[in-house]
This record gives C-alpha cells, structure tokens and sequence, in this order.
C-alpha cells in the first residue's frame, strides 16, 4: 500500500490540476462573451474568474490532505464531519481572501465601503458556494480513494488466490513424486528377491536418470509435451524391463502440438494405471497406446490398455486422484480427465484441456 500511495496522489492532483484549467478556461471566456454582449470586454473581470478558479484547485488541497486523514468511517462520523466542516470554512476564507485580495489589486473596491466589511459581504455571499463546492470535491477524492482500495483488495485476493493454488500444486506434486519412487522402487525389490540382478541394475540406471530430472524440476508446474512425453518414455522403459518382452508401447503423436504446454507428470499416472490395471493384469503381451491430438482448441492426451477394461476401483489411488486436483487447480472446468472401457476391449483414459503453445506464454 506504501507504494501505491504516490501514484493515487500523482493521479488525483492530475485530475484536480486538468478540472481546475477546464473551470478556469470555461469561466473566463463566459465572462468574456457576456462581456463582449454587453458592449465593452471586462479584461479584469475575466483575469479574476481564470485566477480565482486555479486559485481553487490548489486550495483542494484541503479537502484532499483531510480526506487523506480522516477517512469515512462510521464510527468516527462525527469527528470526521466536524473537521470537514471545518475544512470548509478554511477553504471558503482562504478563497475569498484571495479574491478580494486579487479585486482590490485591480481596482474593484467602491472606496465608500470600509475594507472589513467588504471583505464580510464577499464572504457570506460567497459561504453558500464555497461549502458546496469544498463538499463536491470532497465526494470525488473520497471515491477515488476508495476506488482504489478496491482494486487494491482485489489484486491482493488474486495474489492469495494464486499463492494457495501454488501451495496445492506443490503439495501435490509432493505426493506424487514419492509414490512414483516407492513404487519403482518396490519393483526393483521383487527382481532382487528373484536375484535378477541384471534388471534389478538396469532399472536402478533407468530410475536414476528419472530421478535426476525429478528433482531439478522442483519449481515447475508445466512443461512442453514433448518434454512430457520424454520423461513417459524413460518411466516406460524402466516398466518394460520389469515386463520384459510382455509390455508393447504405442505411440501416436501429433508431430504439430508437441510445443503444446502441459502440466508435468500428468502422463506418467495414467500409464501407471494402464499398466497395473490393464495390460499388466495380461498372461500374453500387454500393450499401451499413447497418443495426443488437438481438437477444437484443446489438447486431447490419452493412454488405452487392452486390459481387462475399466474397473471403478482402479481410480482409488494416489495418481488419479492427484491428477484430477491438479487439473482442477491449474485449469478449473476448462480441463478433465474422463476413464471408460475402451470399444472392444481395454480402458481408455483421456485428458483435455485448453491447448496452449510455447510461444503463446
């Protein structure tokens, strides 16, 4: 708020100074044009209008510093009305002043009239005017001032609003990262207990690597698809050994959207779910089908096992239900995740969200 506290003060003298010019440049030239419609061009006459109208803009000053001090709040009404009232009488004092100040200079006084009660005529005739104009300026600072602590409010909001989505997107990825470690890592486990130490090896080579690019993406919350599909491929690669020659992996990209963005590892649940649910639940040769379009200005993911087909209690674990929350955060109800027997036989799982370029930020 400190920081914006200038820039409403800079914004609200340039509105002043440019109402203070219009009233100036306005009244004068009436005053000239009545002037000229009576016959003779009162040049004193129209100076005093122009002057006494900037003379007032820089008397808002005080309406704007007492507005600035004394906010509008019900439980301080009635001292901040008194001190309005007070303000109004300064600015009406200070403006006749100089009005009749500026009236004596040019030659306006009638010299039978004695100073003070000149200038006590001028400014009960002038008190009506002044107030109301005092209250008139008064009732736009205040709306500006509260004007921009709206705006102010609701950019905080968005703030907190994107910092709480941050937070649960962290947390997620959290909780997805060590479930997908804890289960490779199980998977490592049963092929040392066999004392396939071959495999067990490779996978331990394979997991590295995966894990390598785990933890240098701890800030990111989307990648470009191709990268996605990058780290799909190295996870598959790690699940193939464990399957050995049980496991076919299908590929059907769109080679135009793979600068599409997407969240990260939000493949990598699906193809886990396929594998253990679907085509891991196979005697013969399981296969997975992983393919992405663009449809209608959505990017379309999906991952088909030919599996069993779907089964309600594959969604109870961890990955889908962090991919739907994710999804949720990220892109509301402009993005879903959908699970259905595939036609024939398998399950099919399928993403769509709004399909986005690297270019387009």
């Amino acid at each position: 708020m400190a920081s914006s506290a200038p820039l409403k003060s800079r914004h609200v003298w340039l509105i002043i100074a440019a109402g203070s010019v219009a009233l100036a440049t306005f009244s004068s030239f009436t005053v000239y044009l009545n002037s000229r419609v009576a016959g003779r061009v009162n040049w004193n006459e129209v100076i005093l209008t122009a002057v006494l109208w900037l003379v007032f803009g820089a008397l808002t000053r005080i309406p704007y510093s007492l507005a600035r001090r004394f906010p509008l709040r019900r439980e301080h009404i009635v001292r901040t009305t008194a001190v309005h009232l007070a303000g109004a009488a300064a600015l009406s004092l200070s403006w006749t002043i100089v009005g009749f100040l500026l009236s004596l200079a040019l030659g306006r006084r009638s010299p039978a009239t004695p100073l003070l009660r000149l200038y006590l005529s001028t400014l009960l005739s002038n008190l009506s005017f002044c107030v109301l104009l005092y209250f008139a300026v008064l009732g736009c600072i205040y709306a500006f001032f509260y004007y921009g602590e709206v705006r102010e409010r609701e950019a905080q909001q968005a703030r907190l609003a994107a910092q709480l989505a941050e937070a649960k997107l962290s947390a997620l990825r959290m909780q997805l990262k060590p479930h997908f470690l804890f289960n490779s890592l199980n998977a490592i486990t049963v092929l040392v207990r066999d004392q396939n130490f071959q495999d067990a090896s490779r996978m331990l080579e394979l997991l590295s690597g995966i894990l390598r690019q785990v933890l240098q993406s701890n800030d990111q919350k989307e990648v470009t698809l191709d990268d996605e599909l990058g780290f799909t491929e190295r996870y598959l690669a790690i699940e193939q050994v464990r399957f050995s020659d049980r496991l076919k992996v299908k590929w059907s990209i769109e080679p135009a959207i793979r600068d599409a963005i997407v969240p990260e590892f939000i493949l990598q649940p699906l193809v886990e779910n396929a594998i253990r649910h679907g085509a891991g639940k196979r005697s013969e040769a399981g296969l997975i089908n992983i393919a992405a379009a663009a449809s209608n200005g959505d990017l379309l993911l999906s991952v088909r096992d030919n599996g069993p087909g779907y089964d309600v209690g594959s969604e109870s674990g961890v990955g889908l239900a962090n991919t739907r929350a994710r999804l949720e955060t990220l892109f509301g109800d402009a993005a879903q995740l959908d699970i259905r027997s595939a036609d024939g036989a398998g399950t099919v799982a399928t993403v769509r969200l709004p399909l986005r370029r690297r270019v387009d930020g």
